[in-house]
Formats: structure tokens, C-alpha cells, sequence
């Protein structure tokens, strides 16, 4: 496979990291805020075993108990951050350029494709993966931006609907709709290859799971205000790369039951995998 080398023009570079404005910079929505139901109700935990034959209740128990929460208004990217916005954020601060483990309370692959020094051809328009959480913090930072809060994620992927199970409403995906298991792809796309939902936001369900800022509660806790900045949890480095915050969205190896709105999962923080990426919000 040809490999491109990390060669960006400046312009490109000052495109990307203009200063912070009171206009949502470029790529963002703005998302108007308001009340909602949030999670699943714990009446109903039993009936989405039976309706996606489901191994186990963990599965989906941690999505109760349901909450009425209230969502300020915020922006958030339109799509998974890609290749090309990583490249140039690494090119900026080199200090996140792959070097072997990164020195980055890595798992030992972040950006493992990248290890030659050069990124794969024809991935430009990918969602970038093999990121951990502490790389995704710091390219959202860089923009001043952050990662959604859970709640924010949760309320942006509905897209306006009240009721809703999936992104796009209540029919059951396919893969004319999203990269998924059952479409046989296998790996992630180029974002915006599917409709986007009422918001105009692309892939909240499928292609790659995404980090969120909040730290992992099962059973859940009752939602607190603003984001969870969330500094290390620990000095022991081999004990802080386990710790765990919320994923969400599906990727493309998951199944229906993953990309539902309610859904979510947790993950390492500094376990850099091929199916997860993130998308980067900032206050309204």
C-alpha cells in the first residue's frame, strides 16, 4: 500500500486551529438545549432482552434507570474527527505523533497504522481511530472544544425525536442506513457516507464508537451539569490506562442492540482500538 508522509499545507494548518469565536467554527451544529428523557426505564430492561436476544441483562441494564435531565445549549462536530483533522493537529503538537507507545498511557497501539511515519493512502475522509482518550482530550482542547458529556452525546444523537430507538427514528437499521455488523464491511468508512439525522449530524450510530468525557458509573448516577473533566485517576500508569469512560454510537462490527440512542458501553482510556474515534463539542 502507498503511504503519504505528514506534509500538509499551511494554510490547511492555519484553517484548522483558527482562534475561539463566538460563531460555532466550521463543521459544528449547534444544538438548542432543552429537557428529556434520558436513558432507558427500568420496567422496559426486560423486554429489550427478549426483542434483540440478548445473552444477558448486563448488556443493556446500565442504560436504567430513565432520568428527566435538562441540556444547555451546546455545539458539536457534524461528523467523527477524520485522518486529515488528526494529521494536522499532530503535525501542530508533535507530542502526539506515534512513537511507539507514545509515552501516552497507551494500550501500545495508538495510531498503530502510523508507525512508519506515514499515514496509509486513502484515508484522509476516515474517522481517525486508535486513539486513546487522553489524544482525543487533547486534539478537542487544542480547538477549544471538548468531548461530549454522556447526556450531551445521548440528547444530540435523537436528533429532535421524542421516542425514538435509533438515530433516524424507530425502523431497525440496515445497511443502507449504517455501517454495522450485518453490512459486512468490516472496518470504518468515510464519515458522512450515511444520512444524517434530524440535527444534521452524521454516524451517531455505527462506523466507530465514540468517547465521551464521562467516567464510567454502572449502575448509572444520576447525570450531573456541564461536562466531567476528569483529570487521571491515578499515578500508577498501569493502573490508569484500565480505568474506564462511557463509549457511544455502535461501530461497524456491532450489532442493532449497540445503536440505539440508550446505548452505551465503556472503555479503557488508554486502550487505542481500531473501532473507536470521537467527535469534539464545545458550550453554547
Amino acid at each position: 500500500m502507498r503511504t503519504r508522509l505528514f506534509v500538509l499545507p499551511a494554510v490547511f494548518l492555519a484553517a484548522a486551529f483558527l482562534p475561539p469565536a463566538a460563531a460555532a467554527p466550521p463543521g459544528m451544529v449547534k444544538i438548542a438545549g432543552g429537557t428529556f428523557e434520558y436513558g432507558t426505564d427500568s420496567a422496559d430492561i426486560t423486554g429489550l432482552v427478549a426483542q434483540y436476544t440478548l445473552p444477558e441483562r448486563e448488556i443493556v441494564s446500565s442504560e436504567a434507570p430513565q432520568y428527566k435531565v435538562t441540556v444547555a445549549p451546546f455545539y458539536i462536530d457534524k461528523t467523527e474527527v477524520t485522518v486529515t483533522e488528526y494529521v494536522q493537529f499532530v503535525i501542530r503538537d508533535t507530542t502526539w505523533l506515534p512513537k511507539g507507545d507514545s509515552g501516552k498511557l497507551s494500550n501500545g497501539d495508538y495510531l498503530l497504522q502510523w508507525r512508519s511515519g506515514a499515514v496509509p493512502a486513502a484515508t484522509d475522509s476516515l474517522p481517525v481511530t486508535y486513539v486513546t482518550w487522553f489524544a482525543a482530550r487533547a486534539f478537542c482542547k487544542k480547538l477549544s472544544k471538548r468531548l461530549p458529556t454522556e447526556v450531551e452525546w445521548e440528547y444530540a444523537a435523537r436528533g429532535g425525536l421524542t421516542g425514538d430507538v435509533f438515530p433516524w427514528g424507530d425502523s431497525q437499521p440496515d445497511p443502507s442506513r449504517v455501517n454495522y455488523g450485518e453490512s459486512k464491511i468490516g472496518h470504518v468508512v468515510k464519515v458522512g457516507s450515511y444520512a444524517p439525522n434530524g440535527y444534521g449530524l452524521f454516524d451517531m450510530a455505527g462506523n466507530g464508537w465514540e468517547w465521551t468525557a464521562d467516567q464510567w458509573t454502572d449502575p448509572r448516577t444520576m447525570p450531573t451539569k456541564g461536562p466531567v473533566l476528569a483529570e487521571p485517576w491515578s499515578k500508577d500508569r498501569s493502573q490508569l490506562i484500565r480505568e474506564r469512560v462511557v463509549i457511544r454510537g455502535g461501530s461497524y462490527d456491532g450489532g442493532a442492540v449497540n445503536l440505539r440512542v440508550r446505548y452505551r458501553d465503556s472503555h479503557p482510556v488508554g486502550n487505542a482500538m481500531p473501532f473507536v474515534g470521537f467527535r469534539c463539542a464545545r458550550n453554547g
